[in-house]
């Protein structure tokens, strides 16, 4: 005997399907708030959907009340300096992504990326950027023809933030050797931060022992993050920030949906859980971390 749907039947089920789809893009709940106000250290409000204002107001209500808005290339770096320039308890970090670098060697030469470096170092300069970054090494998207590039641009950052006295932010992927050697050869910055900390336990070691601060997101909920977790949980809390890295890396139990200031409660609360600490004290540590780390 025959199964198949009715007509209404599939018209239903095409209807749920696409509710699901719908839900499954749409922006999560808010979380409860913090007692304890923190930063987001890490974020790309221009990548995001929400006006800045509303993306604000919904971080301030559940206890996120500044963030750093991370610029990746010089247009987007402009941006970040002029919106944290408008916006009250928003700082701006300025970069060359180290995707961006060997993109600009490869269209323009060096001329190109030199003219791009000298606009970020004008960038810099201003008083509500805090950072030079996000800058370093990825060697997950970029072959070995962008090595060079990556690392001219990575050498560049670190002697800019040092002669301005400005946080690095360091974007790391798949390169903690170089990235690390880098940092020892050219002497690091006195306030070196890893965005999305990749590393396993020993690299967080290393970096504790150096006085880098290590800055966690929302991959820290993910299944297949144990290494991650083992590396927060020997990173000394004086050197933990939190990030949302957003609209990416969205939290469990929302991963693949948006992600957006707001939701700093979620990582923050599974740190806690990860590092065997209160909450409330966990957030008291991020929250002075971001304030050293950055200089606000």
């Amino acid at each position: 005997m025959s199964t198949s749907a009715t007509p209404n039947s599939a018209a239903s089920s095409a209807a749920t399907n696409a509710a699901k789809a719908r839900a499954a893009q749409a922006p999560p709940p808010p979380p409860e708030p913090l007692a304890v106000p923190v930063a987001d250290s890490h974020t790309h409000l221009d990548m995001q959907e929400s006006a800045v204002a509303d993306a604000l107001t919904a971080a301030a209500a559940v206890g996120v009340t500044t963030v750093i808005q991370v610029g990746c290339d010089l247009e987007r770096s402009r941006w970040a300096a002029e919106t944290a320039a408008a916006w009250k308890n928003v700082w701006a970090a300025v970069a060359l992504h180290p995707n961006e670098a060997p993109r600009l060697s490869a269209e323009g030469g060096e001329e190109a990326l030199d003219e791009a470096l000298a606009g970020i170092e004008k960038l810099a300069a201003l008083p509500h950027v805090l950072a030079v970054g996000e800058s370093g090494l990825d060697y997950f998207r970029t072959g070995p023809e962008g090595v060079a590039a990556q690392q001219r641009s990575f050498r560049a950052h670190i002697e800019l933030a040092k002669r301005l006295d400005k946080a690095l932010v360091i974007h790391d992927r798949e390169a903690h050797t170089d990235v690390l050697r880098i940092l020892d050869e050219e002497g690091a910055p006195e306030r070196t931060v890893f965005h999305c900390f990749s590393g396993d336990a020993e690299m967080a070691q290393l970096c504790a022992a150096k006085g880098y601060f290590m800055s966690f997101a929302g991959n820290i909920t993910f299944k297949n993050a144990q290494p991650l977790r083992e590396a927060l949980a020997v990173a000394p809390p004086e050197l933990l920030l939190v990030e949302t890295d957003a609209p990416f890396l969205t939290p469990a139990p929302y991963r693949g949906r948006p992600n957006a200031p707001y939701l700093i409660p979620l990582t923050l609360r599974a740190m806690a859980r990860t590092k065997g600490m209160d909450e409330e004290r966990l957030a008291r540590h991020v929250a002075a971390n971001t304030a050293l780390a950055f200089g606000y």
